[in-house]
C-alpha cells in the first residue's frame, strides 16, 4: 500500500506538530524549513557565555495541547509549572507588592481572597473587577459579533476604572494578547480570561522553561522528527506551490518536492503568496489586513542578584514583566533578567541606546536591590512580527485549517483556532491541520482532484 506523501512547510510549533501527527499515522513526511533551526519564533542564540531566548515564552496549565507536545518531544521534565498560581505584582511608584494567588476553592472563588487583598486597587475597584469578571464568564467568544467589539469598550461599559484596566486587566491581557484592551478583540480577550482564570481554578498556573528554548523546542523537535522518520530540510525556502493532477509540486531551492498533501505552517503573508487563488474564502490582501504586532525584550546582566522571584509583573512603570533567566542562560555569577514588552509598536524601532536610557532607570526603580548592583551588559531583541494583530474583527481574517484546494491545509497560530497567538494556539492549529489531512474525507477529496 502506497503511503501518503505529506510536505510540511515550516518548522515551528504548528508545523512540527502536524508533521509528527502525520508521521505517527504512517505518512511519508518531508518538512521544509527556511531557517537553520526548528522552533519558529521560539528559539535561542549564543551571546558570549549566555544562552539567550529571543523572547520570554510562558504557558498556563490550561495549555493542554502544548503540554502534550512537550510530552511527545520527551522534554516535559525541563519546564516548571506552578503548583498554584502566584504572581507578584509591584508598583514602581509606591514599591508596594501585591500577589495574584489562588486558593483551594473552585472557580471563580479561587481568586476571591487574592483580589480582596490586592492593595494596588481601591476597595471600590476590587469590587468592580469581581462584577466584571463574573460578567465576562458569560461572554460567547464564538459569536462573530463578540469579535467585532473591543475589549476596552466592553470594560468601559462594565464601569472598569482606568486604574483597574492598568493594574489588572491589561496586566494580564497585554502579555497574553500582545495588544492593549482598547485595541483587542473582545472574543480573544474573553477566551484568555475564561480559559486561563475563570472557568477552572488551576487553569492559570504558570509554567516556564528551565532550559533555553533552543533545547526545549529546537533540539527536541529535531530528535523527535528523526525518530519518527520525518525527512527534514533546513535552510530550504519554498518559493512556489503548484497543483498538478493528483499531487502538489513544491519549488524548494533548486529542488522540487512532490507531495499528495501539503501543510503550510508559515506566516500568513507567505501562506497567501503560496496558495492558489480561491484556496480560502478571503479577499485578496487578507494577510496584510490581519497584520502583525511586535514584542521587544530588554536583557540586563547584573553582577549580583537583584530579583528574588522567578518573575515579577510591573505597574506604574513602562515595564511589564521581568523574568529571571540566570539558570537557563547558563550564567554562574550575577543575575540575568529579561524584560518582556508586548504591544511594543512604539518601541520596536527605537535604538538600543535610547531603550537602555529609558528603561534601565525604570528597572532600578522597580527593583531597589539593583541600585547597588553593577550593570555588566544590556542588549535588546526584537520580534517585529511576533503575533498577528488581535484587533476587533480579526476573526474574520483567520482562515480555517482546511482549504478549498484539495490536499492543501494551513497551520499556524494565526489560523482559526479560537485562541490568540500563543504556543497553545500554534499547537492546536497543527493538530487540526493533521486531523483534517488524515480524515477519510481528505483521501476522497484528493482522489476527486486526481
Amino acid at each position: 500500500m502506497t503511503r501518503t506523501r505529506v510536505a510540511v512547510v515550516g518548522g515551528g510549533l504548528a508545523g512540527v506538530t502536524a508533521a509528527l501527527r502525520c508521521a505517527d499515522a504512517g505518512c511519508e513526511v518531508t518538512l521544509l524549513e527556511s531557517r537553520p533551526w526548528l522552533g519558529g519564533l521560539t528559539y535561542s542564540f549564543r551571546r558570549g557565555d549566555l544562552w539567550v531566548d529571543n523572547g520570554q515564552h510562558v504557558f498556563l496549565r490550561c495549555c493542554t495541547r502544548y503540554l502534550a507536545l512537550l510530552e511527545r518531544l520527551g522534554v516535559s521534565g525541563l519546564v516548571t509549572l506552578q503548583p498554584r498560581l502566584d504572581v507578584p505584582v509591584r508598583s514602581a511608584g509606591t514599591g508596594a507588592t501585591s500577589r495574584l494567588r489562588r486558593n483551594g476553592l473552585p472557580a471563580p472563588l479561587h481568586l476571591g481572597g487574592s483580589l480582596a487583598r490586592f492593595q494596588l486597587l481601591s476597595p471600590r475597584d476590587r469590587l468592580g473587577v469581581v462584577r466584571a469578571a463574573l460578567a465576562l464568564r458569560s461572554v460567547d467568544p464564538s459569536d462573530a459579533r463578540t469579535d467585532e467589539q473591543s475589549f476596552g469598550a466592553w470594560l468601559a461599559a462594565h464601569r472598569q476604572s482606568p486604574r483597574s484596566i492598568e493594574a489588572l486587566w491589561d496586566l494580564i491581557g497585554v502579555a497574553a494578547l500582545n495588544a492593549r484592551s482598547d485595541e483587542a478583540s473582545l472574543a480573544l480577550a474573553a477566551t484568555v480570561f475564561q480559559q486561563g482564570l475563570l472557568d477552572r481554578a488551576d487553569a492559570g498556573d504558570i509554567g516556564w522553561p528551565r532550559v533555553p528554548l533552543g533545547r526545549l523546542h529546537g533540539t527536541a523537535m529535531a530528535e523527535a522528527l528523526a525518530a519518527a522518520g520525518v525527512t527534514v530540510h533546513s535552510r530550504t525556502r519554498v518559493h512556489g506551490l503548484q497543483a498538478s493532477p493528483g499531487a502538489w509540486l513544491l519549488a524548494a531551492g533548486p529542488e522540487q518536492v512532490v507531495a499528495d498533501a501539503v501543510v503550510l505552517a508559515v506566516p500568513p503573508s507567505t501562506a497567501e503568496a503560496l496558495m492558489p487563488a480561491g484556496a480560502v474564502a478571503l479577499p485578496r490582501g487578507w494577510s496584510d489586513r490581519l497584520g502583525s504586532a511586535p514584542i521587544v525584550n530588554l536583557h540586563v546582566r547584573y553582577d549580583r542578584k537583584v530579583l528574588d522571584e522567578p518573575f515579577l509583573a510591573a505597574v506604574d512603570s513602562p515595564l511589564q514583566w521581568v523574568f529571571d533567566r540566570t539558570d537557563p542562560a547558563g550564567l554562574r555569577e550575577g543575575q540575568y533578567l529579561a524584560v518582556s514588552l508586548s504591544a511594543a509598536a512604539d518601541l520596536v524601532d527605537t535604538r538600543t541606546t535610547e531603550l537602555r536610557d529609558r528603561l534601565l532607570p525604570a528597572l532600578t526603580q522597580l527593583l531597589p536591590s539593583a541600585r547597588a548592583a553593577h550593570v555588566e551588559e544590556v542588549f535588546v531583541t526584537r520580534e517585529r512580527n511576533a503575533t498577528f494583530s488581535p484587533a476587533p474583527g480579526s476573526g474574520r481574517l483567520r482562515p480555517p485549517q482546511l482549504t478549498y484546494a484539495p490536499g492543501l491545509y494551513l497551520a499556524g497560530a494565526w489560523t482559526a483556532t479560537g485562541w490568540p497567538a500563543t504556543m497553545e494556539g500554534a499547537v492546536r492549529s497543527g493538530e487540526a491541520a493533521a486531523a483534517a489531512l488524515l480524515s477519510p474525507d481528505a483521501a476522497g477529496r484528493r482522489a476527486v482532484a486526481a
